[in-house]
């Protein structure tokens, strides 16, 4: 059965019920030495009876599969770049665990908020995990985090943590220190204390500004070091003789982007790696086409699963 969802999603179907479309299909049907396809509904009855434990054992499956495919392609990355972003399913029921919450192209709606990571290098599924509705809090951060450790390839010595704001929490931080992880993430709520002398340029002919400091927000337990990019707002005249309207004070004059690091270096070269996760944004739309926003039961643990699934597919076809 679980071949056969896969090979659904594999080749580009995302909703159970498409089986009905390929139950007679020749190459299918002789893939499994079958006459035909069993009907959808037989399909549906095991999704049923998958839950969180089988979903979890979907996430051994990838890491050994990964393991092994790696070694026969002689892949042996010593470092990688693990990229993590958060999305929104929306739902159009009432599914178990859907929430109200930030969702830009469907503003009112329920939905879930899968957490994905994603390897730069190979462009695949490191982990994933659907969650509910709501905001991902600092402790669940940092399990993912964790889990990120238990399931790294052998050959992995070095991995170099990109997220968003959303992971911005000393948990997180502390989270990735213990696994021995080096980390950019941007900064969601902290207000570091730059030095106004001490802001540079990366090239003369810009206007952007880079500086760095030590700092420790309130409710941490050790500095972080901070770096950052200011840039500077448009100016904007009604007319060539109107007089050009300044800003009284001088953080109101650029558009501050921060981020928290355990790198060394210079702060624009710091900026420009974690610049390299746009990507992220890319491989989380193509998880979705493959079938990643298809919600097949109203049980979140059914939808757990068949989460899973769902991933296993993306990496097999990637």
């Amino acid at each position: 059965m679980v071949i056969g969802i896969l090979m659904l999603l594999f080749i580009g179907f995302n909703r159970i019920w498409h089986f009905t479309y390929i139950r007679l299909d020749a190459m299918l049907c002789g893939f499994f030495r079958l006459a035909r396809l069993p009907v959808a509904s037989t399909f549906w009855r095991y999704v049923d009876h998958m839950g969180i434990n089988q979903g979890l054992s979907l996430i051994k499956v990838m890491s050994a599969l990964r393991e092994r495919v790696w070694k026969q392609l002689g892949l042996n990355y010593y470092r990688i770049h693990i990229d993590i972003d958060t999305t929104v399913e929306t739902l159009y029921g009432n599914q178990q665990g859907g929430r109200k919450g930030h969702n830009t192209k469907h503003r009112g709606k329920k939905g879930y908020r899968p957490v994905l990571c994603f390897i730069a290098q190979t462009r695949e599924n490191m982990l994933g995990k659907l969650r509910k509705g709501e905001t991902i809090s600092g402790k669940q951060t940092a399990d993912f985090i964790l889990k990120i450790k238990a399931n790294l390839p052998g050959c992995v010595r070095q991995v170099l943590l990109r997220a968003d704001g959303e992971f911005f929490s000393w948990e997180s931080i502390a989270a990735a220190r213990a696994c021995g992880f080096d980390f950019i993430i941007a900064n969601k709520r902290g207000n570091p204390p730059f030095d106004p002398a001490a802001w540079y340029r990366g090239r003369q002919r810009q206007d952007i500004e880079f500086n760095s400091c030590v700092y420790q927000p309130l409710g941490w337990e050790k500095p972080c070091r901070f770096v950052a990019m200011r840039i500077p707002k448009e100016t904007e005249t009604s007319g060539a003789n109107q007089p050009i309207q300044c800003a009284l004070f001088e953080d109101d004059r650029y558009t501050y982007r921060i981020f928290c690091t355990s790198l060394n270096g210079s702060a624009h070269e710091i900026i420009a790696q974690y610049d390299k996760r746009a990507d992220v944004e890319n491989l989380v739309g193509e998880a979705k086409r493959e079938g990643l926003e298809a919600v097949p039961s109203a049980k979140f643990k059914n939808n757990y699963a068949f989460f899973q699934l769902v991933m296993l597919a993306y990496n097999i076809w990637r």
